[in-house]
């Protein structure tokens, strides 16, 4: 038995006060005038098995002998008795593998070869009808509104601007307290949009139809991420909105009192986009980012509930499929891909060889059938989603493309570029 006396100038030094200095709570002290003796054991430990210094501690309710490192480790990372970091690395490989099996028995078919007896689509053209000028450096994201006629887009130069996309007029506009806004969004109203982006903050805008209004005088911060805000999302009212960060991090918030009403911890990268189920009792949504997964989360709890990880590369945008059963994302491997929730995997792969560029943005036509997807070689290319092959590529952009977003009512569709544009095409 080894002894160590503690020094301690001050008699009076409280039982509590040292259990705080040692930071052991269950850790046996004798509190001997001005003199304290901690007792520590010499011998092998319980989880490791090495001679050192030992110290008493309880187990529920069981009192076992574990080194300093090992309290140190099992209180980092909530380690139970007889484990280690390795031996629980070792059993989460086991189980992915495990899962990567059972997956595997329900990949009876590819989604092309169930669709070979469809119909091929038939040719279609569609054009540039309207382009929108008025950004000075690149445009980042756009929205439309639930009216099917305005839109909302941010860009690089600071500024937000809500569009009339029938004449092309500016109806609102709004300065940034940064540059980089990376994020806009329409709520479903109509009467409210949020944005933010290097300011680590989404803030809300209430609209008018006095357009000479000073909107910048309205702003009203209502989410505070720790890095840059890269995506944010209504949900089925004005009253709740979701964002996604570069702190690798999602939250949803009360967009009244600027409550944090869930956070959603699971990503080891920044989140650079979200999409909020499309059914009206849908209570998930799907996130992507830089550590080249797809999580998809319940709302009410906060659990990761599916996660998907088969892009080489970052994922930049995420899109459920309209009916909520499935969604795609679009990624800097050069693919867009689609996973069926109900099955638990990936379905199709959309994907060209001479395609090299990363895919910036995607989203469904209001059928399901045509994908549209912006890359970074200024292209919109459209997937025929059941087959698998391109229907046709759109140029017009002279940068890469940011954003493509589907009107409400499927007329017609957006894109925005960093060439300072955004066009509506039909």
């Amino acid at each position: 038995m080894l002894m160590e006396p503690l020094n301690c100038k001050n008699s009076q030094l409280t039982n509590t006060h040292l259990r705080t200095k040692l930071a052991y709570k269950d850790l046996p002290l004798s509190i001997m005038c001005d003199q304290t003796f901690l007792a520590i054991t010499f011998g092998s430990c319980d989880n490791c098995s090495q001679n050192k210094p030992l110290m008493n501690i309880y187990l529920q309710n069981e009192p076992v002998n574990y080194c300093s490192l090992c309290v140190e480790k099992m209180a980092c990372h909530g380690l139970g008795k007889g484990e280690s970091v390795s031996s629980l690395k070792a059993e989460a490989e086991s189980l992915k593998v495990k899962l990567e099996q059972e997956r595997a028995k329900l990949h009876d078919a590819e989604l092309n070869q169930v669709a070979e007896k469809v119909e091929a689509l038939g040719g279609f053209t569609l054009k540039s009808r309207r382009t929108l000028k008025g950004h000075s450096n690149k445009v980042l994201c756009m929205d439309w509104c639930s009216d099917k006629r305005r839109i909302v887009s941010s860009s690089q130069d600071g500024k937000v601007i809500v569009w009339d996309a029938f004449t092309t007029n500016k109806e609102h506009g709004v300065t940034m307290p940064c540059t980089w806004v990376l994020a806009c969004a329409y709520a479903p109203s109509g009467c409210v949009i949020a944005c933010g982006g290097l300011d680590n903050k989404c803030s809300v805008y209430p609209l008018s139809l006095d357009k000479s209004e000073n909107l910048a005088a309205k702003r009203k911060p209502v989410a505070v991420h720790t890095n840059y805000l890269s995506s944010c999302s209504f949900t089925n009212s004005d009253m709740q909105i979701l964002t996604a960060s570069g702190d690798g991090t999602c939250a949803l918030w009360d967009v009244e009192s600027g409550q944090l009403l869930q956070s959603f911890h699971g990503h080891s990268a920044d989140v650079l986009s979200l999409d909020l189920s499309p059914s009206e009792t849908g209570n998930t949504f799907v996130s992507g980012g830089c550590d080249k997964k797809a999580n998809v989360w319940d709302m009410r709890s906060g659990q990761n509930i599916q996660s998907f990880d088969n892009h080489e590369s970052d994922i930049n945008a995420v899109r459920y499929y309209p009916s909520g059963d499935a969604f795609a994302t679009a990624s800097d491997d050069a693919t867009c891909r689609l996973y069926d929730l109900r099955a638990d995997r990936e379905v199709a792969v959309y994907s060209k060889e001479s395609i090299i560029f990363g895919a910036s943005s995607v989203d469904f036509s209001l059928s399901g059938r045509l994908l549209f997807a912006g890359y970074n070689d200024y292209t919109v290319n459209i997937w025929d989603v059941l087959k698998g092959t391109r229907t046709a590529i759109l140029y017009g952009h002279e940068n890469r493309v940011s954003k493509v977003r589907v009107s409400p009512d499927g007329t017609a569709f957006c894109s925005a570029s960093w060439d300072s544009t955004l066009r509506v095409w039909a």
